[in-house]
């Protein structure tokens, strides 16, 4: 990666999702019940990690309005992660339940709208949008990544009620990791806001009437779909490769992270992809993914192997619905939206999709549950139910306009 400016948004992307890989895996243990933890309930719980959830739908009509409207990219990424970072540091030495949850929304009000703003910071800067995002958004993945290896270390050779005490080092890692992202976003392309048209002062409500075109409200609804789908995923996985396949507990993240490993693979080539196959069949295929690894939890949770190796599918299912929304969005929006439409859809990714998946797979498991044995072939048979539909709604409803269609090929610009 020669290129300056795109070697400094490769590593916007990997301390932007360092910072949320952080803390991410390790404190609902923390927050719970066990020795050294915080002994938040159920409930409180709930609330706190609905915090993500509530700040999207807030980023919708005010911090990525800002973004589109009023502050230069660079400059909110600065800002927000500035205060963001401060909440998350904060988050080390606090105890009680009503300050606990009001730092985390703090930070997750902060963090949230910059997911949206870090991606159009990005396309603005970026000549081929559908051939270089992928290789940039795949820092994303490596930041992901590389966010457990301080923790490795912080936590080696503790177990118990030590260990549940040194999980808060996650705080001050991702909260470091914030400040650092602060100030190197001041050293990031200069992105000002577009001007708005007369009478469109309001990008989250010119964003909002750009969605009601058919090609993009279908896909609306499908990454509603496979949003629910891909959170679900993470509910349900680590349970089934310990109970039904067989699994050690201690090699249920190294397997499930395969699929972040592939991940960086295919998006180094979802441009090509993208190029040879349009956009409609490289969604579909992403979204056929989940329909594969789910029907092969439920028809072979005796294959180890099999179930390894299928962890590798999430890479295209991520790869080849989420990141090319992305890419799609800022072809098919104006650009003086294009962060607010950002915002529209991680309010499916980041927030609705969340919580629908856990309505959903939570209460599905407990209905296939008798005497303790969980019926995983009939729970499993459902997301792939949802994803073989999901395709279907794409495949027949989606299809867009000429211009927006070349634009996946990089042959004609979007606007």
């Amino acid at each position: 990666m020669n290129n300056p400016v795109r070697f400094k948004l490769f590593i916007m992307m990997v301390l932007e999702f360092f910072i949320w890989g952080a803390w991410l895996p390790l404190i609902w243990g923390y927050m719970g019940q066990g020795e050294g933890a915080l002994g938040f309930t159920d409930g409180q719980i709930a609330l706190i990690g609905s915090a993500f959830a509530i700040a999207s739908i807030a980023a919708i009509f005010f911090s990525n309005q800002f973004a589109d409207r009023n502050f230069s990219a660079e400059r909110f990424m600065a800002a927000s992660h500035l205060i963001g970072g401060l909440a998350m540091l904060a988050l080390f030495w606090t105890k009680s339940f009503p300050m606990f949850f009001a730092l985390m929304l703090i930070h997750s009000l902060c963090y949230v709208p910059t997911i949206s703003v870090a991606n159009s910071l990005a396309f603005a800067n970026l000549k081929d949008a559908t051939k270089e995002f992928g290789p940039i958004r795949m820092g994303g993945t490596i930041g992901w990544i590389l966010a457990s290896w301080p923790l490795y270390f912080i936590l080696a050779g503790k177990t118990g009620a030590e260990a549940m005490v040194a999980t808060k080092a996650i705080f001050l890692v991702s909260g470091i990791a914030s400040l650092v992202l602060a100030a190197f976003s001041l050293t990031l392309p200069h992105t000002p806001p577009k001007k708005a048209a007369a009478g469109d002062s309001l990008a989250w409500l010119k964003a909002g009437k750009r969605l009601m075109a058919p090609f993009i409200l279908v896909l609306f609804v499908v990454t509603f779909i496979d949003a629910t789908i891909h959170n679900g995923y993470f509910l349900v996985t680590g349970g089934f490769l310990e109970t039904k396949v067989g699994f050690e507990k201690k090699w249920i993240m190294p397997i499930m992270s395969l699929g972040q490993v592939a991940e960086i693979l295919t998006m180094l080539i979802l441009g090509m992809v993208l190029k040879k196959l349009g956009w409609k069949v490289t969604m579909i295929v992403g979204i056929l993914g989940h329909a594969v690894r789910f029907g092969i939890y439920a028809f072979f949770p005796e294959s180890q192997s099999l179930i390894v190796l299928v962890q590798l599918v999430h890479g295209i299912c991520y790869a080849f619905f989420f990141a090319a929304v992305y890419i799609f969005i800022d072809a098919a929006f104006p650009k003086d939206v294009r962060t607010s439409a950002q915002g529209w859809f991680n309010l499916l990714i980041l927030g609705l999709g969340d919580l629908a998946a856990k309505w959903t797979f939570i209460p599905l498991q407990g209905h296939f549950t008798v005497d303790g044995v969980v019926d995983y072939r009939s729970l499993f048979l459902v997301p792939t139910g949802m994803a073989f539909g999901a395709a279907v709604l794409l495949m027949i409803f989606f299809n867009p306009p000429k211009e927006v269609a070349a634009a996946a090929s990089g042959s004609a610009p979007a606007h």
